[in-house]
């Protein structure tokens, strides 16, 4: 377990985005129990501005060409929205027979949407993710809360160890899971590897055949064996990159190339909601 200030980061000279030095550190990593990790003191001003973040990262609906994609869905009749021409009749003459002057919305239609999937958030709270960079992980977290309410969503939050705040399908309020990482106390060095094999074993005891990881991070990775192997392992791995100070840009790349999935950059909050709806458009 960390103890608050112990630990120091032991890296060559290295300019902002230049790539990752080796593990720093050998110390063997282990999943903290959430009792053992204390709480870090957010004032009320900070909170609110995470949680008025959250409520603006809003992620793009699916398109007609996002739904088909091939991925794993259900046919399911739902209100007319502006999309979809597939009309649900036996639907649409029940609301008829209710009201024989129904609203455009009031049509019934046959839209294919995504079956429930595992989704594992893992966040970096680590020495570097502080201040403004906190918030906006909190704030992103607590906003994909809400949106991938039809998931199996799990949280991981990790520097050299992990702790797991949600478990997958625990059912826990979008807002209290963004209060939840506000809470975890920033600490200590970075060990990407550990937080993906976290994510992993989480994946596994979910028995989920469809699944995927979206790392939050600086991917300055120094504490661990290379993360790109455990990357390479994982049914899908997305990173969302933040830029906004340290960073490792080619890592973060390699890991979404080797995970088959995407890496988007981001620097504050505003470009959250674009990435989030780029990467979880497919």
């Amino acid at each position: 377990m960390l103890s608050e200030g112990t630990r120091r980061r032991r890296r060559g000279d290295r300019s902002v985005g230049g790539p990752t030095a080796p593990g720093a550190s050998d110390e063997p990593a282990e999943v903290v129990a959430l009792e053992s990790l204390g709480d870090r003191t957010v004032d009320d001003v900070a909170r609110a501005r995470s949680r008025r973040i959250a409520r603006r990262l809003s992620l793009r609906p699916p398109t007609a060409e996002d739904r088909h994609t091939g991925v794993a869905s259900d046919l399911v009749s739902t209100r007319w929205h502006g999309a979809g021409d597939d009309l649900d009749l036996d639907a649409t003459l029940e609301v008829l027979a209710a009201n024989p002057l129904p609203e455009d919305e009031d049509l019934a239609v046959r839209e294919r949407q995504r079956t429930a999937r595992t989704v594992v958030l893992v966040v970096d709270v680590s020495g570097s993710m502080t201040g403004e960079r906190a918030l906006t992980a909190a704030a992103t977290v607590g906003a994909l809360a809400g949106e991938l309410g039809r998931d199996r969503l799990a949280v991981v939050a990790f520097w050299s160890d992990a702790a797991v705040l949600v478990r997958p399908g625990e059912r826990v309020e979008p807002l209290a899971v963004l209060d939840l990482l506000l809470r975890v106390p920033t600490r200590g060095l970075t060990n990407v590897t550990f937080a993906l094999t976290t994510a992993a074993r989480m994946i596994t005891g979910a028995g989920s055949g469809d699944a995927r990881v979206l790392l939050l991070s600086d991917a300055v990775h120094n504490a661990g064996p290379d993360p790109r192997g455990i990357a390479g392992r994982l049914p899908r791995l997305d990173v969302l990159l933040d830029v906004s100070g340290e960073r490792d840009v080619e890592l973060g790349r390699d890991l979404a190339r080797t995970g088959r999935g995407r890496c988007r950059l981001v620097r504050d909050h505003r470009d959250v909601a674009p990435a989030l709806s780029a990467i979880f458009a497919r």
